[in-house]
């Protein structure tokens, strides 16, 4: 599979497509509202940083508790439950009057469901496409999430000009609610890809397994630590720039976008390991220069180009995808996207916090440096041949056989 028109004929895809792209618009509108009402009702941009990226520290606790389902749940109805459930949850937080505890809470226990997207969502497209099919189509809903995060911020950006947060949260809620008839009418009924019962401790079992193996773990670490550390430098993006932060966003978006074009349908496969590296570092070097406090129109040039480097994540996820048994897809997909949520939101909160004792710039390039530090440290652990991969793509020896991990 290697063209859009390909991947489209593909029975399924659309609808997984389309409620991806309605769940994007809805994160990013409501995202943008939040952050916006609490920090007009706060003035703390550590606050304001953790209403938008804060949830996805409750990501742990699911990636801890909850990811044995990812595979034992019936695809359609988990991802329809909970699009509903992010709907109530984003129209309760319209509420007027709602204490910043209840708020928090609310945002936690949305944090704690959204622990099962990744691993629904990205198990359920491994098997929709075929194996060589995954890297084309996962760039594809990572190009509908940054076009609806163009879209997202420029219609929050919007409306917030012209109706109040409250509102932009109700609208969100009925996109959620757009993506769950999506689910439910388009995807066809398929039976959970592994059996056994859901308990901590299959996922614990689960979770012991995949980071056993030393190739994986330096995948895990190089998809959540250089991102977590510069989304938590987009964190900043609505107190350093509080007229422009739609912009920037959408900067940043449109860089992502353009990311996974160039990566996920025109970089042949014999260039996917040279150039994972140096997409890594472009991920977080840009963001250098806003210690220099730069204008707004270098800072969005900054962000455009450093954006493109978070392609990056599309060649891990191969490489993770080569190194996983087919039984545990849907866990190491879920397990990635959790860690790297919740990598992002410890990155929001460091960046909240650097912000309030220094400047939003200073701690915006304190992340980057602490980003590129990072990438540096794992690079010969990700190198073909290095101690952490291989020229073959063949995962080291698991401690237990696959199928054992998949058993009631």
């Amino acid at each position: 599979m290697r063209t859009f028109h390909d991947l489209f004929r593909t029975p399924e895809f659309t609808p997984l497509f389309l409620c991806t792209t309605g769940h994007a618009a809805a994160t990013t509108v409501s995202g943008l509202a939040l952050g916006t009402l609490v920090y007009s009702s706060t003035g703390s941009p550590l606050l304001a940083a953790l209403s938008m990226f804060g949830p996805s520290l409750a990501q742990v606790v699911g990636a801890l508790a909850l990811l044995s389902a990812a595979d034992r749940l019936p695809p359609r109805a988990a991802l329809t439950g909970l699009s509903l459930a992010f709907c109530l949850g984003t129209a309760a937080q319209a509420v007027p009057g709602m204490p910043l505890s209840v708020r928090f809470t609310v945002l936690a226990l949305m944090g704690l469901l959204a622990s099962l997207v990744g691993g629904v969502r990205y198990g359920l497209l491994h098997e929709i496409l075929s194996r060589d099919g995954f890297l084309i189509g996962r760039s594809t809903l990572n190009m509908t999430a940054g076009t609806m995060q163009i879209c997202g911020y420029a219609l929050g950006g919007a409306l917030l000009t012209t109706a109040s947060p409250r509102v932009v949260l109700l609208v969100a809620a009925a996109l959620h609610l757009g993506a769950a008839a999506v689910e439910r009418g388009g995807l066809s009924r398929r039976p959970p890809r592994a059996a056994g019962r859901i308990s901590v401790t299959r996922t614990w079992k689960n979770n012991a397994l995949l980071w056993s193996s030393s190739p994986r773990r330096h995948v895990y670490l190089a998809l959540w630590v250089p991102n977590g550390l510069i989304v938590g430098c987009e964190s900043l993006f609505v107190p350093h720039a509080p007229g422009h932060a739609g912009l920037l966003f959408a900067a940043g978006a449109f860089g992502m976008l353009l990311g996974d074009v160039l990566v996920g349908r025109f970089v042949p496969r014999r260039w996917r390991v040279r150039l994972g590296a140096p997409l890594r570092l472009l991920l977080a070097a840009p963001y250098l220069v806003f210690a220099l406090r730069p204008p707004l129109a270098v800072s969005v040039l900054a962000v455009v180009v450093a954006s493109v480097g978070f392609s990056a994540s599309l060649l891990l996820q191969e490489r993770l995808m080569e190194l996983t048994p087919d039984e545990l897809s849907g866990h190491a997909l879920g397990l990635h996207s959790c860690g790297m949520l919740t990598m992002q939101g410890v990155g929001a909160a460091l960046a909240g916090a650097l912000a309030q004792g220094t400047s939003t710039t200073t701690a915006m390039a304190l992340l980057a440096l602490a980003s590129v530090t990072v990438t540096l440290a794992l690079a010969p652990g990700l190198r073909p041949g290095g101690t952490g991969s291989s020229t073959t793509g063949a995962a080291a020896p698991d401690p237990v056989p696959p199928s054992g991990a998949t058993g009631g």
